[in-house]
């Protein structure tokens, strides 16, 4: 680009009318004429965007009055990029991290903040405590990480906690002492077995072939530490993610619903005896709705039919009845018709309660009268599939969403989930819960209520594994008719239904066959599942359709074939189908043979066989994640970094994450307390504004927009950019001072100041704070210069700096120390 001459003025100050004027020298400059441009930024505030807009129109050049033009001021032949413009690349950084889109909590009242925070402190000891029970049965252990050496087998791979992945060779007798052996990509290493059963991890859960993506050296530790921190903040972000979304409630408030007189009297009608974890959990939610002003957002955890609904339709209840509308999401129509039923049941004694269903299965004109019914408040409680999250629904008065296996919901649905919950009670019901939510939960930062006691009626489910036999399968069906019963037959897929069908019939001529499928006319579903729930169809055939939420107490025997196609869950949900009543259950999983199926498959039936005792939710939860892949479960951003340390290491390390949660603290301190410890000589240059602009404004809106965030000033600064050029140096060094100032006031930095050979800043976090920080500082030469010393933030050896170069230093080093802020709760 060629060079443009600058365009020198003498600018007279009128100190009356606070306006200037321009009398230029010479006026061989060039202009760049603006075409139409957007004079106002949705980012910005409202006040400093029409300023700008106010200024722009109203801005006319005495010499060129015919057109509004814009100065390009440029002071260099090269275009400004990179290193060249720190500004322009920190401005770029920020909107790609979107880091300020997030609104920071420090508008939560901190006491609140405090009195959640010790809350949290004390529900994980509690939550660790209910996790022990639930893995008293189990062989593995649900939350320890380090493995015996003993337990492993040749070709198994390995994590050594300071050297990295290798692979198992074995274990062999030296001496009187015994050592495991590991390769690894440069070399064997030989370690006591002692000593491996507190630095060895697993790569993957047991019976889980996925090979790493290659083997760590011996000779090159940097690399897998390097691994292990970025595996570290990961997992940082992941944790305060979800802590920001949790704090964020406490700004939400709402009046406690009352406690109705005729809440004992709905209660009694529950037919069966509560279990103690069930009373438990009827207090807990009872206790959010009733003496909280915060939104509750609560997790039921329990297995196939251990009385989650019940708790939900208590929740229901209070909500209902105070006046507010209550929405009932569940992933497949047969579960949601299901819930409606249920509902409709127990709500039938309150006229006033009208209850509502909508799905995909119904017709435009059936649809548009329950969404008019909903929008105008005539609908108490909703219930239905992810149609009710669709644009048509406008709810006038939500209180309490109630979601039923969110895990099975996709991701457009998730996202209009979550948009609820920032504002309405929430209550969750889930049988296998991934892991995550679970150690959320368990770890207090969400509250959960664990129910692991079966009823007293339940007996475990008699689960046969075996290849397809027509022979057993008719047997199974024989056995179940005689005894008065009903069978599910489940096949993955709709083609080939009507092929079984024709097999059933030819063995069982007399008998009433159902067909069930998602593909069904709505009717035709809705007719099949009321004969089978009242008996007149003895066999249902149907694809997994039928997985959650069906409870037919005379249907005691499932026949699932292809049951390989299956997932985990899916399987453990399907079997859970049966066994509801005090007759012993039987559940026939069938499969081809073993050459046709995947290590994966094997693996999956292996854990379901396993887990054939009541309560196993959790185990298997733990198991689908080792046999779907880390993505699947953690989301695609958490899977690389599992890959890299592996899943017990990282697990390890995301409960270590958890336990510290006090320590991700970061409290911001305002933009007007930041001080800076010298002067720097920045001036607004005046050739760099144009004639009818008032330089004192335009710094007294930089100063605004510093005030707010740092979101508002880059949009403040790239406007300024848009309208007026590149700014000179000078122009430069003010931008950067307050830039300095309000990254300083985000790290919660009170004063920057510059000794004889060192620059201090004072600061309130903690030294485990300012570690963390560090760790994800991504330049190892600023990283090395900083030390925390008597609680402060200090660089050494800067003897007789320059205070312009200084300003230049703290602006590259504030950066990359902002670059951690993500990873920390702010408040």
């Amino acid at each position: 680009m060629a060079t443009v001459k600058t365009c020198i003025s003498s600018y007279v100050f009128n100190k009356t009318t606070h306006t200037t004027t321009a009398f230029p020298k010479f006026c061989d400059c060039r202009w760049k004429s603006n075409t139409k441009v957007a004079l106002t930024n949705p980012l910005l505030p409202a006040s400093i965007s029409s300023k700008f807009s106010k200024r722009r129109e109203t801005r006319r050049s005495a010499l060129y009055s015919s057109k509004t033009s814009t100065l390009v001021y440029e002071t260099r032949e090269k275009k400004v990029v990179g290193d060249e413009d720190p500004i322009g690349s920190f401005n770029q950084r920020l909107r790609k991290e979107k880091w300020a889109r997030n609104q920071p909590t420090e508008r939560v009242n901190p006491k609140e903040a405090q009195i959640y925070m010790d809350n949290i402190k004390e529900k994980r000891i509690k939550g660790l405590k209910k996790l022990e029970q639930a893995k008293l049965e189990g062989k593995e252990k649900t939350l320890s990480y380090t493995i015996d050496p003993e337990t492993l087998v040749e070709g198994d791979y390995v994590v050594h906690k300071k050297v990295g992945v290798g692979r198992f060779v074995g274990i062999k007798r030296s001496g009187d002492k015994k050592y495991v052996y590991i390769q690894y990509g440069d070399g064997m290493a030989k370690i006591s077995v002692d000593q491996s059963r507190r630095l060895l991890y697993r790569y993957n859960l047991p019976n889980e072939i996925k090979k790493p993506r290659t083997l760590n050296k011996l000779g090159d530790t940097s690399t897998w530490e390097k691994r292990k921190s970025k595996g570290k903040l990961a997992i940082q972000k992941m944790v305060v993610d979800m802590m920001e979304k949790y704090m964020q409630r406490l700004k939400q408030k709402r009046p406690p619903y009352p406690k109705s007189p005729d809440y004992s009297e709905f209660a009694a009608k529950f037919p069966y005896t509560p279990t103690p974890d069930q009373l438990q959990a009827f207090s807990d939610v009872e206790a959010d709705l009733t003496e909280r002003e915060t939104p509750m957002d609560r997790l039921i955890c329990g297995d196939v039919g251990f009385g989650k609904t019940e708790v939900a339709l208590r929740a229901i209840y209070l909500v209902a009845l105070a006046g507010k509308q209550v929405m009932v999401l569940a992933p497949t129509i047969v579960l949601a018709k299901q819930h409606y039923e249920v509902i409709c049941d127990r709500f039938s004694g309150y006229p006033d309660v009208k209850v509502g269903f909508l799905s995909r299965f119904q017709t435009k004109a059936e649809k548009a009268e329950v969404c008019a019914r909903i929008s105008e408040g005539y609908i108490s409680i909703a219930v239905g599939t992810h149609a009710l999250l669709g644009s048509q629904v406008n709810y006038s008065n939500v209180g309490l969403l109630v979601v039923d296996e969110e895990q099975r919901f996709g991701v457009k649905q998730k996202e209009k989930i979550t948009s609820f919950k920032t504002s309405v009670d929430v209550l969750t019901l889930s049988a296998t819960p991934i892991p995550r939510t679970l150690y959320l939960s368990l770890g207090g930062y969400r509250d959960a209520s664990l129910i692991l006691t079966p009823p007293p009626e339940r007996v475990p489910i008699i689960t046969h594994l075996s290849e397809f036999d027509k022979e057993k399968i008719i047997s199974a069906i024989k056995f179940e008719l005689a005894r008065g019963g009903q069978i599910f037959y489940v096949r993955p897929r709709i083609k080939g239904l009507d092929e079984t069908k024709e097999f059933l019939l030819g063995a069982f001529p007399n008998v009433q066959i159902g067909i069930a499928h998602g593909k069904q006319a709505a009717y035709l579903l809705e007719n099949t599942m009321k004969d089978f729930a009242e008996g007149v169809i003895k066999i249902l055939l149907s694809t997994n359709i039928v997985e959650s939420g069906l409870d037919i107490q005379n249907a005691n025997t499932i026949i699932i074939e292809d049951v390989h196609l299956f997932g985990l869950a899916q399987m453990y949900q399907l079997r859970g189908r049966v066994g509801r009543a005090d007759k012993e259950a039987y559940a026939y999983l069938f499969h081809p043979q073993e050459s046709r199926m995947s290590d994966d498959a094997l693996d999956r039936l292996a854990a379901l066989q396993e887990c054939s005792g009541l309560g196993c939710g959790f185990r298997l939860a733990e198991r689908d994640m080792a046999i779907r892949g880390f993505g699947s479960i953690f989301g695609e951003e958490q899977s690389g970094d599992i890959a890299n340390v592996g899943i017990d290491l990282y697990t390890e390390m995301l409960s270590e994450s958890l336990s510290k949660v006090g320590q991700y603290r970061l409290a911001p301190v305002p933009y007007e307390v930041v001080r800076l410890g010298f002067d720097i000589n920045s001036r607004l240059p005046y050739e760099y504004i144009d004639a009818l602009d008032d330089p004192r404004r335009i710094i007294e809106e930089a100063e605004g927009a510093a005030k707010e965030d740092l979101w508002t000033l880059m949009n403040f600064t790239e406007q300024l950019r848009r309208q007026y050029g590149k700014e000179p140096p000078s122009m430069e060094l003010f931008l950067k001072k307050i830039y300095v100032k309000r990254m300083a006031a985000d790290l919660g930095i009170t004063e920057i100041a510059k000794s004889a050979k060192a620059i201090v800043m004072r600061t309130s976090m903690t030294r485990e704070a300012f570690k963390f920080l560090l760790e994800a500082m991504p330049t190892d030469h600023l990283r090395s210069s900083l030390k925390f010393e008597g609680g402060h933030i200090k660089a050494q050896h800067f003897v007789d700096i320059a205070n312009e170069r200084l300003l230049e230093w703290l602006f590259e080093c504030l950066a990359d120390m902002h670059t951690g802020l993500p990873a920390f709760v702010k408040y």
